[in-house]
């Protein structure tokens, strides 16, 4: 006799609150990766950093992000998330405070780089920490899909908070935002977060995987990033070989370890491997646009940085709306319906994109389109990288997933954006970048549905 399969146990009270506790942060994370650009004037202007200092200040935290969350998320997952989360809501705090009273450009890059390191320990705790709290998977759905509308909300909250800011106060005070958070997640977490954590791979971390790991990601994403800002240098391709010889090392060594930091078989699940190149393609189009139409609007339209980011704003909120809408829509129709419908708006919005003149009404809603498109795939594919896992990597899930993200950032910045300046003539560039991106769109809801049977999340 077939025993029934034990029912999931839905999310409480505690449960929500605890969302709620993992969403500030998340929300503040994300602010830190926008609002620094504000700042930079002000602060330059007080620091005297040099032209090299001033790109470290600014890539320095992204970077590190995307270099640690690797090594982050197996942490987690071996050490318990939320050990992990406390040790980063102290590292960040004390960091950020460094940075709002730095007192030259090296201590503020030092400082930047601690809130990287303590930012890739944040990240993929949340989101691991979300995914087992909610074992139901509509539940789960839900909870993500507030996991990203935070996320965007605060990148989109950058700006605008920022430019608040800086009308009372000096330029350090954006970096103090982040101390109240940080305590309150302190005094907060150990009362509404359970300890979670893997029996079976809480053994030792593999200092040598660590350091091919961190090797891999930090020169590739650096040389993307030269090859975006320089073109084909010395620096750029030197980084790009140096990335791969190691991201090869750190896979050999991955399929040799009986404990490896990042199990490769997760890999052989078609639904999280499909979901990881959808994030990445998606992270890519989005990103590589995003920067092509903050140049129009400031190079073509005659809009200061300030009234960009204002006018940019309502692709974010889209975002924010669609990403929340996205568990009501799954309710009745398949997730690969609603992706696929998401990534079929998204390319309409690069359609019109691509004809887009020196008025910034066309820019704005072709924005508000992407938007709209993008937030369910931001949320349903991360639900179903992270929900096609055991729970006990759920860690190393988010920090792939979330790495997915940044890389494909990197990525579509120096391909679209080289794309757009090489061929830039008036708005010629805008176009070929943002046709090349509804292809791409086009493509992701063909990789989703693919990946995935068509069944709704109920």
């Amino acid at each position: 006799m077939e025993s029934k399969p034990q029912a999931v146990r839905g999310a409480g009270r505690r449960e929500w609150v605890g969302l709620g506790v993992l969403a500030l942060p998340t929300l503040l994370l994300a602010l830190d990766f926008s609002v620094l650009y504000l700042v930079l004037p002000r602060l330059s202007a007080d620091l005297h950093p040099t032209a090299v200092q001033v790109l470290w200040i600014s890539d320095v935290y992204g970077l590190l992000i995307a270099g640690f969350l690797i090594p982050m998320g197996t942490l987690g997952d071996r050490l318990g998330r939320r050990r992990l989360l406390l040790a980063g809501a102290v590292l960040f705090a004390g960091a950020s405070i460094l940075a709002a009273y730095s007192t030259g450009p090296l201590m503020l890059i030092a400082a930047r780089a601690l809130m990287g390191v303590a930012a890739a320990t944040l990240m993929p705790s949340t989101l691991a920490l979300i995914s087992n709290l909610f074992a139901e998977p509509a539940q789960r759905a839900r909870a993500i899909s507030v996991w990203v509308a935070c996320f965007m909300g605060g990148a989109a909250l950058g700006p605008i908070l920022g430019g608040a800011l800086l009308t009372t106060f000096w330029w350090g005070s954006v970096f103090l935002l982040g101390v109240p958070v940080m305590v309150l997640l302190l005094v907060t977490a150990p009362f509404v977060l359970p300890e979670q954590r893997s029996e079976e791979t809480a053994g030792r971390i593999d200092a040598a995987s660590v350091l091919l790991s961190l090797g891999a990601v930090l020169t590739t994403v650096y040389g993307i990033k030269e090859l975006a800002g320089a073109g084909r240098s010395l620096p750029a391709v030197t980084a790009l070989v140096v990335g791969a010889a190691a991201g090869s090392a750190f896979v050999h060594r991955q399929r040799r370890l009986a404990e490896p930091l990042l199990d490769l078989r997760l890999f052989r699940r078609r639904p999280f491997s499909a979901g990881v190149a959808a994030m990445t393609l998606n992270s890519a189009i989005m990103g590589g646009t995003a920067l092509l139409i903050n140049l129009h609007l400031q190079a073509e339209v005659g809009r200061s940085p300030a009234e960009a980011a204002l006018l940019l704003a309502p692709g974010a909120l889209a975002i924010v709306v669609s990403s929340l809408a996205a568990p009501l829509l799954v309710r009745r129709l398949a997730p690969t319906h609603v992706i696929a419908g998401g990534m079929a708006v998204a390319a309409v919005g690069y359609l019109v994109l691509a004809r887009a003149d020196a008025a910034a009404g066309p820019l704005v809603a072709a924005n508000v389109l992407i938007g709209l498109g993008a937030g369910p795939i931001t949320a349903l594919v991360t639900d179903l990288i992270v929900g096609s896992v055991p729970a006990a990597a759920a860690g190393s899930a988010a920090a792939i997933s979330e790495t997915g993200g940044d890389l494909g950032i990197a990525l579509g910045v120096a391909t679209l954006g080289s794309l757009g300046t090489t061929t830039y003539s008036g708005a010629t560039g805008l176009t070929a970048a943002a046709l090349v991106a509804a292809a791409v769109a086009v493509a992701i809801g063909v990789l989703t549905i693919a990946a995935r049977p068509d069944r709704p999340t109920t």
